[in-house]
C-alpha cells in the first residue's frame, strides 16, 4: 500500500485549464503525489476530511506590499497570516527604495539581502519579491537580481514630476531619485528585454502602475479648489483618463522594446477597454492584465469613505460592472488583493493625507467564489486560475505553484461553499484595525489552509509557526524540496 504523510479525502478538487474532479489527494514529502478515486485512512498518516467540500489550488497572491507602512518582520509575520485566512498559500510582494518600505536609497546588492533577512523566519506562506528600480545605478542590477530570483520589477508611472502629498513633497524627495522619467521607464524596459533574451527559463517581465503624473496634478488642483470631499472627489481627482494616456505611453515604449508587461489593477471601464485593445493591437507582444478585489467588489459609495483611499481609486458601480465583464469575458488574466496594512489612525478624516491602501488577502477565494461562481458563474477551474494558476505562470512559479497536479507543492484551500460569513476586522487575521469591506456577507470560505503539505489554518486559526520560504524564481520542480 502506498503511504502519505497527509490524505484530502473526499473533495471535489478543482484542476486549473481542466475542470473538477473527485478524487482523493494523496501528499509525501510536500509535493502532492497522487490523485487518486480512494485514498485508505490507514495510508496517511494524516487526513483532513473534505466531503462536501471544493479542494482548490492554494491562491498566488501576486500584488501584495510588505512593510509599507510597518517593519518588515512584523508585517510578513500578521499579514501572511491572514493570507492563509482566504486560502493564500504564496504572496509575491513589491518592494522599491525611497520613502516608506525601508526609507533609504541606494544599491539592491545591499538593501535586498536586508529585505530576505527580515522576512525569513516571520512568513506563513512562501513568498517572493517584485523589485522597483528606482535610480540610474539600480538599472545595472537588474542581472543581478535575476541571478537572485527575482523575475519580475515595477514601475511606478505617476512618481514621475507629481507634487505627491498634501505636505508639498515632491516626487524626487519620495522616489529619492534624480531621473524617475519616461527616460527611466525605456532604459529599465531595456535591461528586462535584455534578460527575456539571455534566458530560457521562466517568464521575467515588468509591472506598471499607470496614472499619469501630470494630469493628476492637474485635476487633484481642480478638485481641491472646489471644495470636494470623500471618495467620489479621489475618483475625479485621478479619473480614469489618467490612466488610460498612461497605459498608452507605456504600451508604446513596451512595443519599442519588446518587454512583457504586466498592466496592473484596471480600476475602470475606460482602463479596461483600453488595455483589451492594446492587446488586440499589439499581439506580439506579451501583456497580462491584472484586477483587485476591492477594484471588483466596492465602489466609491460603498468603500466606508476616507478608510477607502487606494491608488488607483475605487470608481463608480458602472466601473464595478466593467471589471467583471472584463473578467467574465476572459480578459482579464488575474485577480488580486493589492495587500497593504494600513491603520485607522493613518486614515485619519483628512482624504489628502490620508495613507492610501488596505488589506484584503483573505477574501481572494472567498469574494471570487461568493460573488464570481456562486452569483456570476464563473467556473470552478476559472476561479483558480485567476487567483492562482495565472499568477504563478506570469511571475516564474508554474508548475510548482498555481496547480494540483502530481509534482506540484502540496498548496490547497479547502473550501466550503456553504460557509456564509460577514465581513469583519478580527475574522481576517490581519493587524489592521478596519476594513473597507466590512458587512460584507460571502458564502464559500477556507476551511482548511495548507502549505507544503501542512494544514497551516483550520476552522479559523492559524496552526503551526512562520515556516514559509523565499521563491526563488523560476522555481523549478527539481528545486527547493522540502
Amino acid at each position: 500500500m502506498e503511504r502519505f504523510d497527509l490524505a484530502v479525502v473526499g473533495g471535489s478538487v478543482v484542476v486549473p485549464y481542466t475542470g473538477v474532479v473527485r478524487c482523493d489527494v494523496g501528499i509525501r514529502n510536500g509535493r502532492v503525489v497522487a490523485l487518486a478515486e480512494r485514498i485508505p485512512a490507514e495510508a496517511a498518516a494524516e487526513v483532513v476530511d473534505a466531503r462536501g467540500k471544493w479542494v482548490f489550488p492554494g491562491a498566488v497572491d501576486s500584488h501584495f506590499h510588505l512593510g509599507i507602512y510597518r517593519g518588515l518582520a512584523e508585517d510578513a509575520s500578521s499579514e501572511t497570516r491572514s493570507a492563509l485566512a482566504g486560502g493564500v498559500t504564496s504572496i509575491l510582494s513589491y518592494f522599491r527604495t525611497g520613502h516608506h518600505y525601508l526609507n533609504r536609497s541606494g544599491p539592491y546588492r545591499e538593501i535586498f539581502p536586508e529585505v530576505l533577512s527580515a522576512v525569513e523566519g516571520n512568513a506563513y506562506t512562501d513568498y517572493g519579491f517584485h523589485i522597483a528600480i528606482m535610480t540610474e545605478l539600480q538599472l545595472d542590477e537588474v542581472g543581478w537580481l535575476v541571478d537572485s530570483g527575482v523575475t519580475s520589477f515595477k514601475y511606478y508611472m505617476f512618481y514621475k514630476g507629481l507634487n505627491l502629498t498634501a505636505d508639498s513633497t515632491r516626487a524626487s524627495e519620495y522616489t529619492m531619485a534624480d531621473n524617475y522619467d519616461l527616460g527611466h521607464l525605456f532604459l529599465l524596459m531595456e535591461r528586462v528585454s535584455e534578460q527575456v533574451r539571455r534566458r530560457t527559463e521562466g517568464r521575467i517581465s515588468l509591472s506598471l502602475h499607470c496614472e499619469h503624473a501630470e494630469l493628476l496634478r492637474v485635476f487633484i488642483e481642480r478638485v481641491r479648489r472646489a471644495g470636494l470631499s470623500g471618495l467620489e472627489a479621489y475618483h475625479r481627482a485621478r479619473p480614469p483618463l489618467s490612466e488610460r494616456l498612461s497605459l498608452a505611453e507605456a504600451v508604446v515604449l513596451a512595443d519599442a522594446t519588446r518587454c512583457p508587461i504586466n498592466l496592473l489593477h484596471l480600476s475602470s471601464r475606460e482602463v479596461m477597454e483600453a488595455a483589451v485593445k492594446a492587446k488586440r493591437e499589439y499581439p506580439h507582444l506579451d501583456i497580462r492584465l491584472e484586477v483587485t478585489v476591492h477594484h471588483l467588489a466596492l465602489t466609491y459609495a460603498t468603500a466606508g469613505g476616507v478608510r477607502g483611499k487606494v491608488n488607483p481609486p475605487i470608481r463608480t458601480e458602472e466601473d464595478r460592472e466593467a471589471l467583471w465583464e472584463a473578467v467574465l469575458s476572459g480578459d482579464v488574466d488575474t485577480v488580486v488583493s493589492d495587500h497593504a496594512c494600513c491603520f485607522e489612525e493613518e486614515k485619519g478624516e483628512d482624504l489628502w493625507r490620508a495613507l492610501p491602501g488596505f488589506g484584503g488577502t483573505a477574501l481572494l477565494y472567498p469574494y471570487l467564489i461568493s460573488e464570481g461562481m456562486l452569483r456570476r458563474g464563473l467556473s470552478p477551474a476559472r476561479v483558480a486560475e485567476l487567483a492562482s494558476a495565472n499568477s504563478a505562470r506570469a511571475f516564474g512559479l508554474y508548475p510548482r505553484k498555481g496547480t494540483l497536479t502530481p509534482g506540484a507543492d502540496a498548496d490547497l484551500a479547502v473550501v466550503d461553499l456553504e460557509r456564509e460569513q460577514e465581513v469583519h476586522p478580527e475574522l481576517l487575521l490581519s493587524a489592521q484595525d478596519f476594513t473597507p469591506f466590512e458587512g460584507m456577507r460571502l458564502r464559500g470560505w477556507p476551511v482548511y489552509t495548507i502549505r507544503g503539505g501542512q494544514v497551516v489554518f483550520a476552522n479559523g486559526q492559524i496552526r503551526g509557526g512562520p515556516t514559509g520560504r523565499y521563491l526563488r524564481r523560476p522555481l523549478r520542480l527539481e528545486e527547493q524540496g522540502r
